[in-house]
């Protein structure tokens, strides 16, 4: 039987936790899947508890070893969010295989290419997937141990339901080091190609203590967990997880009265959701009066929180609760967070007036420098220009949750790492300044600063001007033309209920547009504003703009214009 002795802190395999977590409360409810309804309506649950949990994962540990998975091979897990998905995570951690983990809305052909990159040595994956690894047989040629999680097709290899008969004590726990790799977690691929961060057992571990520290987030708590990696951290912390009827791979289209329904359901102390998801619910509960008051932590990270996101879901939740906002990377998380509290009450009016947007105080474990702007890669720690409070540069982070290396890309890391003796410091990407309260202000990605005759200029302190008049819903700097001589243009997207209906009426709010950045210093350089019915976003998060196909539109326009 895989069982753990000793306080959580000294434990190595991520897997064990989960394994002290049934030791300690064995009887509590780890996760709960919605399964339909009643005649009535009432939505029904499937759940486990941590004893059961623990015991089913070890079952498929047991098979998994059994077929012959081995400590650092690299399994794919294309497997839906819920109780298999769970349990498979800590199974694989337990044998010490390296879990491959990648975001399907990436598309398709990206996914691929990802995988194609990772030399997977098998899949535990659901039908489909599997076909499609048939189909692309020549592009996987090492993935021998496969394992369908649902109906097996016309492939070979052991369904879920094969390793569930291996008995609960049939398993024997794997050594691992700190050091030893867990996952490899692909970025989104929003300003480049996709890369694959290797995730070591000590990232996952250190990823847990800091996140349990900063929130102080107790046993016994009930979260809704929209996001597949925050479910794994609960049974790690002994908070119960609830998951609502939603893909997670869509957020932006979320039924905000599922997540509504959920949080009732089971009276949840706490929440994890992406902005969409928030949006969605903040504005269901404002048209329908409607309250979520056991909520007292919501947590929201993947994209920029609006203020009136902040606002409206700080307004419907228990009266002594907040709303938290960290900040990291998948390379490096948790970095910061701030409260909504600080936010509406602080940090907002500066941020309305082009200071940026304050992402708080960095976790424990954090060291961070903010150092002068370069393309070039950085060799070493020596070679770094900090700058003073107040300077925008780039944000450099050191700790136990920063991630060592990529996998895939690995020309990435050049440009990512710094060394620091056996130490690591990743280049965020993200730029922004330092206050004299050591809190980060980010005003963009590196890669979006519009580089003019006249010096740099940065999307978020810019944007935050048009997006404060009350026709703006959203908007983006872009640059035209070459770097060093590219001409800055905002593009603004209305409200749908503000959209011009006439080319008049179009002209004459692009005019005022144009005239409130042309009035304020930080986007005086601005000479042209333009609308957009509909800015080019990433599908999951529906907030990441595309700013490289955005910029090709905004050329166009420009030529029609001359």
């Amino acid at each position: 039987m895989f069982v753990t002795e000793g306080n959580p802190q000294t434990l190595v395999n991520v897997g064990m936790r989960l394994s002290v977590t049934a030791k300690e409360t064995p009887d509590a409810m780890a996760v709960a899947v919605p399964r339909g309804r009643d005649r009535s309506g009432q939505r029904l649950y499937q759940t486990l508890t941590y004893r059961e949990l623990d015991d089913d994962s070890n079952r498929l540990a047991a098979g998994l070893v059994k077929m012959g998975v081995r400590p650092g091979m690299r399994i794919v897990l294309l497997v839906r969010l819920g109780i298999d998905f769970i349990s498979l995570v800590f199974a694989l951690f337990k044998t010490g295989a390296v879990i491959v983990l990648i975001d399907p809305g990436m598309g398709r052909r990206r996914m691929l290419e990802c995988l194609r990159e990772v030399e997977p040595d098998g899949f535990v994956a659901i039908p489909v997937a599997h076909a499609i690894r048939v189909l692309m047989g020549r592009r996987f040629r090492k993935a021998r141990l496969n394992v369908t999680v649902g109906r097996r097709w016309f492939w070979g290899g052991p369904t879920i339901r094969d390793l569930r008969k291996n008995a609960v004590d049939a398993f024997q726990g794997v050594s691992v080091t700190a050091d030893d790799p867990a996952a490899i977690i692909f970025t989104s691929g929003a300003t480049g190609p996709a890369k694959g961060v290797l995730f070591q057992h000590g990232t996952f571990n250190q990823q847990v203590e800091q996140i349990r520290e900063f929130y102080d987030i107790q046993p016994g708590g009930i979260d809704v967990a929209c996001f597949p990696l925050f479910a794994l951290f609960n049974a790690a912390m002994g908070t119960s997880t609830v998951l609502p009827e939603m893909d997670p791979s869509r957020p932006a289209q979320v039924d905000p009265r599922n997540i509504v329904e959920a949080i009732h359901d089971f009276q949840a102390t706490q929440a994890f959701a992406s902005p969409a998801v928030w949006n969605s619910v903040g504005r269901y509960c404002e048209q329908h009066q409607a309250k979520i008051a056991s909520l007292r932590r919501v947590l929201s990270a993947g994209a920029p929180v609006p203020d009136h996101v902040l606002s409206r879901i700080k307004s419907v939740i228990a009266a002594d609760g907040d709303m938290h906002t960290p900040y990291g990377a998948t390379e490096a998380l948790p970095v910061a967070s701030i409260a909504a509290s600080e936010v509406l009450t602080e940090t907002a009016s500066r941020s309305r007036d082009g200071a940026g947007t304050c992402v708080g105080r960095r976790f424990s474990g954090i060291e961070w420098r903010v150092i002068r702007i370069t393309d070039n890669p950085i060799d070493t720690i020596e070679d770094v220009q900090t700058l003073a409070t107040g300077e925008i540069g780039e944000l450099l982070v050191c700790g136990p949750v920063v991630t060592r290396e990529y996998v895939t890309q690995t020309h990435a890391n050049r440009k990512a790492k710094v060394r620091d003796g056996d130490r690591i410091w990743h280049r965020m990407g993200d730029v922004g300044y330092l206050d004299n309260d050591d809190r980060f202000w980010f005003c963009g990605r590196k890669a979006h600063r519009v580089l003019t005759a006249d010096g740099p200029m940065f999307p978020v302190p810019c944007e935050a001007i048009l997006n404060g008049h009350p026709r703006v819903f959203r908007s983006a700097l872009v640059g035209v033309g070459l770097p060093g001589r590219q001409v800055p243009v905002l593009v603004a997207e209305p409200w749908p209920q503000s959209a011009p209906a006439r080319s008049s009426d179009r002209q004459h709010l692009e005019a005022e547009l144009l005239k409130l950045v042309r009035n304020h210093p930080t986007t005086q350089r601005v000479t042209r504003v333009f609308l957009h019915g509909s800015l080019p976003v990433d599908v999951r998060h529906n907030a990441k703009i595309n700013r490289e196909e955005l910029a090709k539109w905004v050329a166009r326009q420009m030529k029609v214009a001359e």
